[in-house]
Protein backbone atom coordinates (compact mmCIF):
# COMPACT_ATOMS: atom_id res chain seq x y z
CA UNK A 1 0.00 0.00 0.00
CA UNK A 2 1.31 3.41 -0.98
CA UNK A 3 2.00 5.82 1.89
CA UNK A 4 0.86 9.40 1.31
CA UNK A 5 2.12 11.68 4.06
CA UNK A 6 0.03 14.83 4.49
CA UNK A 7 0.95 15.87 8.03
CA UNK A 8 3.87 18.11 7.14
CA UNK A 9 2.66 20.99 9.31
CA UNK A 10 3.32 18.68 12.27
CA UNK A 11 6.73 17.51 11.07
CA UNK A 12 8.50 16.81 7.80
CA UNK A 13 10.64 13.89 6.62
CA UNK A 14 14.35 14.60 6.28
CA UNK A 15 15.49 15.57 2.82
CA UNK A 16 17.94 12.88 1.62
CA UNK A 17 20.79 15.40 1.50
CA UNK A 18 20.00 16.49 5.07
CA UNK A 19 19.92 12.89 6.28
CA UNK A 20 23.33 12.20 4.73
CA UNK A 21 24.77 15.38 6.26
CA UNK A 22 23.42 14.50 9.71
CA UNK A 23 24.86 10.98 9.56
CA UNK A 24 28.23 12.33 8.48
CA UNK A 25 28.19 14.89 11.26
CA UNK A 26 27.32 12.26 13.86
CA UNK A 27 30.44 10.29 12.96
CA UNK A 28 32.88 13.09 12.19
CA UNK A 29 31.85 16.20 14.15
CA UNK A 30 32.02 14.78 17.66
CA UNK A 31 34.27 17.50 19.06
CA UNK A 32 32.76 19.97 21.53
CA UNK A 33 32.39 23.32 19.73
CA UNK A 34 33.80 25.07 22.81
CA UNK A 35 37.03 23.03 22.81
CA UNK A 36 40.18 24.73 21.52
CA UNK A 37 41.67 21.75 19.70
CA UNK A 38 41.22 20.93 16.02
CA UNK A 39 38.10 18.79 16.48
CA UNK A 40 36.44 21.51 18.54
CA UNK A 41 37.30 24.17 15.98
CA UNK A 42 35.93 21.90 13.23
CA UNK A 43 32.59 21.65 15.08
CA UNK A 44 32.57 25.40 15.65
CA UNK A 45 33.03 25.98 11.91
CA UNK A 46 30.11 23.67 11.17
CA UNK A 47 27.89 25.78 13.44
CA UNK A 48 29.10 28.96 11.79
CA UNK A 49 28.35 27.60 8.31
CA UNK A 50 24.85 26.55 9.37
CA UNK A 51 24.16 29.91 10.96
CA UNK A 52 25.21 31.56 7.69
CA UNK A 53 22.82 29.39 5.68
CA UNK A 54 19.85 30.15 7.93
CA UNK A 55 20.66 33.87 8.05
CA UNK A 56 20.77 33.90 4.26
CA UNK A 57 17.38 32.17 4.02
CA UNK A 58 15.66 34.89 6.08
CA UNK A 59 17.97 37.71 4.94
CA UNK A 60 19.31 38.78 8.34
CA UNK A 61 22.76 39.29 9.83
CA UNK A 62 24.57 36.15 10.95
CA UNK A 63 25.02 37.29 14.54
CA UNK A 64 21.26 37.75 14.98
CA UNK A 65 20.50 33.99 14.66
CA UNK A 66 20.36 32.16 18.01
CA UNK A 67 20.00 28.37 18.05
CA UNK A 68 17.38 26.84 20.39
CA UNK A 69 15.90 23.38 20.89
CA UNK A 70 12.94 24.23 18.68
CA UNK A 71 10.05 26.61 18.10
CA UNK A 72 8.60 26.20 21.59
CA UNK A 73 11.82 27.23 23.31
CA UNK A 74 12.29 30.08 20.84
CA UNK A 75 8.79 31.38 21.63
CA UNK A 76 9.34 31.06 25.38
CA UNK A 77 12.69 32.81 25.16
CA UNK A 78 11.18 35.63 23.10
CA UNK A 79 8.16 36.23 25.35
CA UNK A 80 9.66 35.61 28.78
CA UNK A 81 13.00 37.19 27.90
CA UNK A 82 11.35 40.34 26.58
CA UNK A 83 8.86 40.82 29.41
CA UNK A 84 11.58 40.36 32.02
CA UNK A 85 13.76 42.89 30.26
CA UNK A 86 10.95 45.43 29.84
CA UNK A 87 9.03 45.02 33.10
CA UNK A 88 9.84 48.49 34.43
CA UNK A 89 8.48 50.10 31.24
CA UNK A 90 5.03 48.52 31.28
CA UNK A 91 2.82 45.60 32.18
CA UNK A 92 0.80 44.93 29.03
CA UNK A 93 1.22 42.51 26.10
CA UNK A 94 -0.85 41.81 22.99
CA UNK A 95 -1.32 38.56 21.08
CA UNK A 96 -4.16 36.83 19.19
CA UNK A 97 -6.73 34.22 20.10
CA UNK A 98 -5.35 31.70 17.58
CA UNK A 99 -1.67 31.47 18.51
CA UNK A 100 0.20 28.20 18.98
CA UNK A 101 -0.02 26.68 22.46
CA UNK A 102 3.63 27.55 23.14
CA UNK A 103 2.65 31.22 22.84
CA UNK A 104 -0.77 31.10 24.52
CA UNK A 105 0.42 29.02 27.47
CA UNK A 106 3.40 31.30 27.98
CA UNK A 107 1.12 34.31 28.09
CA UNK A 108 -1.15 32.44 30.50
CA UNK A 109 1.88 31.98 32.75
CA UNK A 110 2.73 35.68 32.46
CA UNK A 111 -0.82 36.53 33.50
CA UNK A 112 -0.29 34.46 36.64
CA UNK A 113 2.71 36.69 37.34
CA UNK A 114 0.55 39.80 37.08
CA UNK A 115 0.93 40.73 33.43
CA UNK A 116 -2.09 42.07 31.55
CA UNK A 117 -2.56 40.36 28.17
CA UNK A 118 -4.96 41.37 25.38
CA UNK A 119 -6.04 38.59 22.99
CA UNK A 120 -7.05 40.01 19.61
CA UNK A 121 -10.02 38.38 17.83
CA UNK A 122 -9.84 37.20 14.22
CA UNK A 123 -12.42 37.18 11.43
CA UNK A 124 -13.92 34.02 9.92
CA UNK A 125 -10.83 33.72 7.72
CA UNK A 126 -8.59 33.69 10.78
CA UNK A 127 -7.02 37.11 10.15
CA UNK A 128 -6.63 39.96 12.67
CA UNK A 129 -7.85 43.47 11.97
CA UNK A 130 -5.16 46.13 12.29
CA UNK A 131 -7.73 48.45 13.87
CA UNK A 132 -8.18 46.00 16.73
CA UNK A 133 -4.45 46.12 17.32
CA UNK A 134 -4.47 49.92 17.27
CA UNK A 135 -7.31 49.99 19.80
CA UNK A 136 -5.58 47.46 22.07
CA UNK A 137 -2.25 49.30 22.38
CA UNK A 138 -1.78 51.22 25.61
CA UNK A 139 0.90 53.40 27.13
CA UNK A 140 2.16 50.42 29.13
CA UNK A 141 2.29 47.98 26.18
CA UNK A 142 5.76 46.46 25.87
CA UNK A 143 5.26 43.44 23.58
CA UNK A 144 3.15 42.37 20.62
CA UNK A 145 3.35 38.71 19.52
CA UNK A 146 1.47 37.64 16.38
CA UNK A 147 2.19 34.44 14.46
CA UNK A 148 2.74 34.68 10.72
CA UNK A 149 0.98 31.51 9.49
CA UNK A 150 -1.55 29.67 11.62
CA UNK A 151 -0.64 26.01 12.00
CA UNK A 152 -4.21 24.68 11.86
CA UNK A 153 -5.98 26.61 9.11
CA UNK A 154 -3.11 28.33 7.27
CA UNK A 155 -4.33 31.90 7.80
CA UNK A 156 -1.62 34.44 6.96
CA UNK A 157 -1.43 37.52 9.16
CA UNK A 158 -0.47 40.92 7.68
CA UNK A 159 2.84 40.85 9.52
CA UNK A 160 4.60 43.44 7.36
CA UNK A 161 1.78 45.96 7.88
CA UNK A 162 1.69 45.27 11.61
CA UNK A 163 5.46 45.63 11.97
CA UNK A 164 5.62 48.81 9.95
CA UNK A 165 2.71 50.29 11.91
CA UNK A 166 4.39 49.52 15.23
CA UNK A 167 7.77 50.90 14.19
CA UNK A 168 6.20 54.11 12.85
CA UNK A 169 3.96 54.76 15.85
CA UNK A 170 5.24 52.70 18.79
CA UNK A 171 8.97 52.11 18.20
CA UNK A 172 9.59 51.00 21.80
CA UNK A 173 7.06 48.13 21.59
CA UNK A 174 8.84 44.84 20.85
CA UNK A 175 7.32 42.88 17.96
CA UNK A 176 7.65 39.08 17.95
CA UNK A 177 6.34 36.70 15.30
CA UNK A 178 6.12 32.92 15.41
CA UNK A 179 7.20 31.94 11.88
CA UNK A 180 7.43 28.20 12.48
CA UNK A 181 4.83 27.49 9.77
CA UNK A 182 6.08 30.04 7.26
CA UNK A 183 9.84 29.44 7.22
CA UNK A 184 10.76 27.77 3.95
CA UNK A 185 7.25 28.11 2.52
CA UNK A 186 6.85 31.90 2.33
CA UNK A 187 9.65 34.39 1.82
CA UNK A 188 10.46 36.00 5.18
CA UNK A 189 11.84 39.53 5.55
CA UNK A 190 12.10 40.25 9.29
CA UNK A 191 14.24 43.36 8.79
CA UNK A 192 11.95 44.96 6.20
CA UNK A 193 8.84 43.99 8.16
CA UNK A 194 9.92 45.61 11.41
CA UNK A 195 10.18 42.34 13.34
CA UNK A 196 12.37 42.34 16.45
CA UNK A 197 12.11 38.65 17.32
CA UNK A 198 11.20 35.72 15.05
CA UNK A 199 10.89 32.03 15.94
CA UNK A 200 11.39 29.08 13.60
CA UNK A 201 11.89 25.33 13.82
CA UNK A 202 14.02 22.89 11.84
CA UNK A 203 11.73 19.87 11.73
CA UNK A 204 9.08 21.81 9.80
CA UNK A 205 11.53 22.27 6.91
CA UNK A 206 12.99 18.77 6.47
CA UNK A 207 15.65 19.11 9.18
CA UNK A 208 15.85 17.03 12.39
CA UNK A 209 13.62 17.51 15.41
CA UNK A 210 15.03 19.28 18.44
CA UNK A 211 16.53 22.31 16.72
CA UNK A 212 15.16 25.80 16.17
CA UNK A 213 16.19 29.43 16.00
CA UNK A 214 15.26 32.77 17.44
CA UNK A 215 16.12 35.78 15.30
CA UNK A 216 17.02 38.65 17.60
CA UNK A 217 17.32 42.08 16.03
CA UNK A 218 20.42 43.88 17.25
CA UNK A 219 19.64 46.00 20.30
CA UNK A 220 16.45 44.14 21.24
CA UNK A 221 16.26 43.85 25.05
CA UNK A 222 16.20 40.19 26.03
CA UNK A 223 17.06 38.47 29.31
CA UNK A 224 18.32 34.91 29.05
CA UNK A 225 16.30 32.09 30.62
CA UNK A 226 19.23 29.78 31.33
CA UNK A 227 22.72 30.35 32.59
CA UNK A 228 25.82 28.36 31.79
CA UNK A 229 28.85 28.57 29.57
CA UNK A 230 27.67 31.54 27.54
CA UNK A 231 27.08 29.76 24.22
CA UNK A 232 24.95 31.43 21.54
CA UNK A 233 26.27 34.88 22.39
CA UNK A 234 25.23 34.43 26.00
CA UNK A 235 21.53 34.27 25.13
CA UNK A 236 21.14 30.49 25.15
CA UNK A 237 23.81 28.67 27.17
CA UNK A 238 24.37 24.92 26.83
CA UNK A 239 26.45 22.69 24.59
CA UNK A 240 25.04 23.08 21.10
CA UNK A 241 23.00 20.36 19.38
CA UNK A 242 25.60 20.11 16.65
CA UNK A 243 23.97 17.47 14.48
CA UNK A 244 20.62 19.26 14.64
CA UNK A 245 22.28 22.55 13.74
CA UNK A 246 24.14 20.96 10.84
CA UNK A 247 20.92 19.39 9.56
CA UNK A 248 19.01 22.66 9.88
CA UNK A 249 21.78 24.51 8.08
CA UNK A 250 21.78 22.01 5.21
CA UNK A 251 18.00 22.20 4.88
CA UNK A 252 18.14 26.00 4.84
CA UNK A 253 20.84 25.92 2.17
CA UNK A 254 18.80 23.61 -0.05
CA UNK A 255 15.53 25.49 0.43
CA UNK A 256 17.23 28.80 -0.37
CA UNK A 257 18.28 27.28 -3.70
CA UNK A 258 14.93 25.79 -4.74
CA UNK A 259 12.24 27.64 -2.79
CA UNK A 260 11.06 29.96 -5.57
CA UNK A 261 10.60 27.02 -7.91
CA UNK A 262 9.11 24.57 -5.42
CA UNK A 263 6.75 27.03 -3.71
CA UNK A 264 4.71 27.17 -6.91
CA UNK A 265 4.67 23.36 -7.00
CA UNK A 266 3.18 23.17 -3.50
CA UNK A 267 0.52 25.75 -4.36
CA UNK A 268 -0.49 23.79 -7.46
CA UNK A 269 -0.73 20.57 -5.43
CA UNK A 270 -2.95 22.30 -2.88
CA UNK A 271 -5.25 23.65 -5.61
CA UNK A 272 -5.46 20.18 -7.16
CA UNK A 273 -6.41 18.83 -3.75
CA UNK A 274 -9.10 21.48 -3.29
CA UNK A 275 -10.52 20.85 -6.75
CA UNK A 276 -10.50 17.07 -6.35
CA UNK A 277 -12.14 17.13 -2.92
CA UNK A 278 -14.85 19.59 -4.02
CA UNK A 279 -15.70 17.28 -6.93
CA UNK A 280 -15.60 13.93 -5.11
CA UNK A 281 -16.74 14.94 -1.61
CA UNK A 282 -19.13 17.84 -2.31
CA UNK A 283 -20.27 18.15 1.32
CA UNK A 284 -16.71 18.87 2.49
CA UNK A 285 -16.34 22.27 4.18
CA UNK A 286 -13.12 24.29 3.98
CA UNK A 287 -12.26 25.90 7.31
CA UNK A 288 -10.43 29.21 7.46
CA UNK A 289 -9.11 31.30 4.61
CA UNK A 290 -9.92 31.03 0.94
CA UNK A 291 -7.49 28.37 -0.36
CA UNK A 292 -6.02 30.90 -2.78
CA UNK A 293 -5.24 33.33 0.05
CA UNK A 294 -4.03 31.03 2.82
CA UNK A 295 -0.64 29.39 3.25
CA UNK A 296 0.38 27.26 0.26
CA UNK A 297 0.80 24.06 2.28
CA UNK A 298 -2.18 23.88 4.69
CA UNK A 299 -5.78 22.85 3.99
CA UNK A 300 -8.29 22.34 6.81
CA UNK A 301 -11.59 20.64 5.98
CA UNK A 302 -14.58 19.11 7.75
CA UNK A 303 -17.13 16.54 6.70
CA UNK A 304 -20.39 17.36 8.52
CA UNK A 305 -21.52 14.49 10.72
CA UNK A 306 -18.13 12.76 10.83
CA UNK A 307 -15.65 13.21 13.65
CA UNK A 308 -12.19 14.21 12.55
CA UNK A 309 -10.43 11.61 14.69
CA UNK A 310 -12.52 8.81 13.22
CA UNK A 311 -11.82 9.92 9.66
CA UNK A 312 -8.13 10.29 10.44
CA UNK A 313 -7.83 6.62 11.41
CA UNK A 314 -9.80 5.38 8.42
CA UNK A 315 -7.58 7.43 6.10
CA UNK A 316 -4.56 5.97 7.85
CA UNK A 317 -5.81 2.46 7.08
CA UNK A 318 -5.68 3.47 3.40
CA UNK A 319 -2.14 4.86 3.72
CA UNK A 320 -3.01 8.56 3.96
CA UNK A 321 -1.67 10.41 7.00
CA UNK A 322 -3.34 13.64 8.14
CA UNK A 323 -4.01 15.30 11.51
CA UNK A 324 -6.90 16.87 13.39
CA UNK A 325 -5.00 20.08 14.15
CA UNK A 326 -1.74 21.26 15.68
CA UNK A 327 0.46 18.31 16.65
CA UNK A 328 1.02 19.90 20.07
CA UNK A 329 -2.68 19.76 20.91
CA UNK A 330 -4.26 17.16 18.58
CA UNK A 331 -4.30 14.46 21.28
CA UNK A 332 -6.72 16.51 23.35
CA UNK A 333 -10.46 16.13 22.96
CA UNK A 334 -11.26 19.82 23.43
CA UNK A 335 -12.55 21.73 20.40
CA UNK A 336 -9.79 23.57 18.56
CA UNK A 337 -9.40 27.10 19.92
CA UNK A 338 -8.58 28.22 16.38
CA UNK A 339 -11.81 26.91 14.86
CA UNK A 340 -13.73 28.28 17.82
CA UNK A 341 -12.17 31.71 17.26
CA UNK A 342 -13.22 31.83 13.59
CA UNK A 343 -16.80 30.95 14.55
CA UNK A 344 -16.94 27.38 13.23
CA UNK A 345 -20.06 25.51 14.45
CA UNK A 346 -19.28 22.72 16.91
CA UNK A 347 -20.17 19.94 14.45
CA UNK A 348 -17.75 21.45 11.93
CA UNK A 349 -15.01 21.91 14.52
CA UNK A 350 -15.39 18.33 15.74
CA UNK A 351 -15.03 17.03 12.19
CA UNK A 352 -11.95 19.01 11.16
CA UNK A 353 -8.88 17.40 9.65
CA UNK A 354 -5.75 19.14 8.40
CA UNK A 355 -3.94 18.12 5.23
CA UNK A 356 -0.51 19.70 4.93
CA UNK A 357 1.96 19.45 2.07
CA UNK A 358 5.72 19.63 1.67
CA UNK A 359 8.40 19.72 -1.00
CA UNK A 360 8.58 15.92 -0.82
CA UNK A 361 5.00 15.38 -1.98
CA UNK A 362 4.23 15.04 -5.68
CA UNK A 363 1.18 15.73 -7.82
CA UNK A 364 0.72 12.07 -8.73
CA UNK A 365 0.02 11.05 -5.14
CA UNK A 366 -2.03 14.17 -4.40
CA UNK A 367 -4.43 13.30 -7.23
CA UNK A 368 -5.14 9.98 -5.48
CA UNK A 369 -6.24 11.59 -2.23
CA UNK A 370 -9.76 12.82 -3.14
CA UNK A 371 -10.93 9.32 -4.11
CA UNK A 372 -9.36 7.82 -0.98
CA UNK A 373 -11.09 10.51 1.09
CA UNK A 374 -14.44 9.75 -0.55
CA UNK A 375 -14.04 6.01 0.11
CA UNK A 376 -13.04 6.72 3.70
CA UNK A 377 -16.06 8.98 4.24
CA UNK A 378 -18.37 6.32 2.78
CA UNK A 379 -16.75 3.72 5.02
CA UNK A 380 -17.32 5.82 8.14
CA UNK A 381 -20.95 6.52 7.17
CA UNK A 382 -21.65 2.81 6.61
CA UNK A 383 -20.15 1.97 9.97
CA UNK A 384 -22.10 4.63 11.87
CA UNK A 385 -25.41 3.49 10.31
CA UNK A 386 -25.07 0.03 11.80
Amino acid sequence: MRQIYLDNAATTPLLPEVRDEVIRSLTEDFGNPSSLHRLGLQSERRIKDSRNSIAQLINVSVDSVIFTSGGTEANNLALLGTTRARRRYGNHCITTQIEHSSVLNTFSYLESEGWDVSYLPVDNQGVVDLKDLENAIREDTVLVSIGHVNSEIGAIQPISRIGQFLKANYPDVIFHSDAVQSLGRISLKPVDWGIDLLSASGHKVHAPKGIGILYVKKGTPLITLQWGGGQEMGIRSGTENLTGIVGFGKAAQLIYQFMDREEDKISKMKMALVKGISETVPDAVINGPNPYEGAPHILNISIPGIRGETLLHVLESHGVYVSTGSACSSRRTKISHVLEAIGAPIQIAEGAIRLSLSYMNDLEEILLVPDILRKSVDQVKRFTRR
